[in-house]
């Protein structure tokens, strides 16, 4: 397999870098933005006006973002740089749109009404039966997450480099593994985020009213109250307030993983097979780590309370 990283100044002057010391790189369900940290080594000892780079996987571009940060040291005549990069699609999470009641929206006029974000794209949904309300402070993903669960019960995430995504993907592609390909086959839980019992506030600002208690959880022994305020996104059946809150608290909590040397090719929700009669699972989470000489892939999906 061949790896290498492509780093593009703010002219769009593009240098490939092939002599890579190793490199991470995630892609999840639930973080709206790929990550990548990479460490490689150039004749030249800065990288000049670098603005973007790129993670490039045998020909496929698996990551296209933003540089975050970049150091570069000097060793053994060595000019060693390591970049730290999230994709482009995280520049919604740090932008705002006016507070307030956003009618009639959809999905097309939400990512393409207000702001341009280079190279971000998204599916087309021009469904405008539902709303949002725009809390103070929050972000356009926020937003996203908001309609996205109103229209069809689902949380965003990113397929291909940059691209916004409502809908479980439908034209996945099925990645099947036997017992000798694969090096670890995994499972397990994370309960931290877990909450009991939720309780918000009604108009008046007393509660009583909205109250949701997760038994699943309480069986665990965990015992977590959470208080807040009334969630004006879901005026139309405040309850959803306390429902949503406790899918996005539980996900991730139960997960299986399969790690291989390579690289398919996978993105988020194709599926994944750990044996030839195993049923395919949506793939949630892709970490990817190595460096120019091998590479090892770690594919997990997650068993939570989003549709999958």
């Amino acid at each position: 397999m061949t790896v290498s990283v492509i780093t593009i100044e703010e002219d769009l002057t593009e240098t490939t870098h092939t002599d890579i010391i190793s490199f991470s790189f995630r892609k999840n369900a639930y973080i709206p933005y790929t990550q990548l940290s990479v460490q490689f080594v150039t004749a030249t000892g800065t990288i000049p006006n670098a603005a973007e780079i790129k993670l490039v996987i045998d020909n496929n571009v698996v990551h296209h973002g933003l540089i975050d940060t970049v150091e570069t040291r000097t060793n053994c005549s060595k000019n060693i740089h390591t970049i730290t990069s999230t994709g482009f699609t995280s520049l919604l999470c740090r932008n705002q749109i006016e507070p307030g009641l956003k009618p009639n929206i959809s999905l097309n006029s939400l990512m393409d009404g207000f702001y341009t974000i280079p190279y971000v794209t998204h599916e087309n949904n021009s469904d405008t039966s539902n709303y949002i309300y725009v809390k103070n402070n929050s972000s356009m993903w926020d937003s996203i997450a908001n309609l996205s669960y109103k229209l069809l019960g689902t949380y965003p995430y990113i397929r291909e480099t940059n691209k916004v995504m409502i809908t479980p993907f439908t034209a996945p592609v099925t990645y099947t593994f036997s017992t000798t390909e694969r090096i670890v086959l995994g499972q397990g839980v994370n309960y931290r985020r877990l909450i009991s019992n939720y309780h918000m506030a009604d108009i008046n600002g007393e509660y009583g009213t909205f109250d949701l208690e997760d038994a699943d959880v309480l069986r665990k022994k965990i015992v977590r109250h959470e208080y807040f305020d009334l969630d004006r996104r879901f005026l139309h059946d405040p309850q959803q307030a306390l429902v949503y809150r406790d899918k996005f608290d539980s996900r991730e909590s139960k997960f299986t993983y399969i790690e291989y040397y390579g690289y398919r090719g996978e993105d988020l929700f194709d599926k994944v097979k750990t044996s030839p009669l195993s049923t395919p699972m949506r793939i949630t989470d892709i970490m990817i780590k190595g460096s120019d000489s091998r590479i090892i892939t770690r594919l997990s999906y997650y068993i939570d309370k989003f549709p999958k």
